[in-house]
C-alpha cells in the first residue's frame, strides 16, 4: 500500500523556485533514503511534506488523502512527524515532561515505557533538563518524541549530523529496529554509506530536481550516478 504520494510539488522560499516537479512515493513499512548534496533541496522537500512550506503546486496524499497545504499540526494528526534538523526539544523540560507533552493530542501514543525499552539512555536521564544532555542524548530525544506519538510515517532530517561514530552506530541500529517492527521512514542523511544501509529504496535531488529513483541494491552499483550527484 503507498502510504505516501507525492506528484508534480513545487516549492519556493520567497522568489525562488526550490523543488521542481518533485514526484515521489513511500510503501508502508518501509525505510526510504532522500539523498543529495547540501542545497540540494533535501529539507526543503520534508518541510513542504510537514507543511512547514506550503507548496505552490502538486499534491501530497497520506493514506489516499489529499494533505498538501494543511497546517503541520493538523498533518501531525494525520500520522506524520517530522524530526527536524535543529531538534528543537525543550530544554527548560526534563526527558520525561518533552515526552509528555507530544503525547498530549496523540491519538495513539505509545507507553513512555516502549520509549525507554527504545532508547535505554533515556531512561536513565528521565529527570535530566534538556539543555543537560548531550548532543546524542538529545537527537534520540527529538527522535523519541516523534515516535512517542505513534506516527504512521516518520521523517528524520539529517539524523546523524554531528555525532560520534559510536553514536551514529546506535541510532542506526535504533532505525533499523523500528523498521524490523514495520515503522515507515523517510531520511534524508549526507551520511550516505549509513542512509543506504538503513534504507530499502532511495531518491536523489540535485538543484530541486529528482535525478535517481529505485533501489538501493541497484544505487550501490551506480558508481556515476553516486559520483555525480553525491561525490561517493
Amino acid at each position: 500500500m503507498r502510504l505516501l504520494e507525492i506528484e508534480g510539488l513545487n516549492s519556493y522560499y520567497g522568489d525562488s523556485h526550490i523543488l521542481f516537479d518533485v514526484s515521489m512515493h513511500v510503501e508502508a513499512h518501509e525505510v526510504v533514503a532522500l539523498l543529495g548534496r547540501n542545497g540540494a533541496g533535501k529539507t526543503t522537500t520534508l518541510r513542504s511534506l510537514m507543511g512547514v512550506v506550503a507548496p505552490q503546486s502538486g499534491s501530497i496524499r497520506l493514506e489516499g488523502k489529499p494533505i498538501e497545504g494543511l497546517p503541520p499540526f493538523v498533518i501531525a494528526r494525520r500520522g506524520m512527524q517530522l524530526v527536524p534538523e535543529e531538534r528543537r526539544i525543550f530544554g527548560s523540560l526534563n526527558v520525561e515532561e518533552n515526552l509528555e507533552l507530544a503525547m498530549i493530542t496523540a491519538p495513539d501514543a505509545w507507553p513512555i515505557e516502549r520509549i525507554y525499552e527504545t532508547f535505554p539512555p533515556l531512561a536513565d536521564r528521565r529527570r535530566s533538563r534538556g539543555t543537560d544532555l548531550s548532543g546524542g542524548e538529545q537527537q534520540m530525544l527529538a527522535i523519541a518524541r516523534a515516535l512517542v506519538r505513534g506516527p504512521k510515517i516518520i521523517l528524520l532530517d539529517e539524523p546523524f549530523e554531528g555525532l560520534a561514530p559510536i553514536i551514529v552506530q546506535n541510532l542506526m541500529t535504533v532505525c533499523e529496529s523500528l523498521a524490523a517492527q514495520g515503522q515507515t521512514i523517510v531520511i534524508v542523511e549526507q551520511n550516505v554509506v549509513a542512509a543506504m544501509a538503513i534504507a530499502r529504496r532511495a531518491y536523489i535531488i540535485n538543484n530541486g530536481h529528482i535525478v535517481y529513483d529505485g533501489s538501493v541494491a541497484d544505487l550501490r552499483s551506480a558508481h556515476d550516478v553516486l559520483t555525480r550527484y553525491l561525490g561517493v
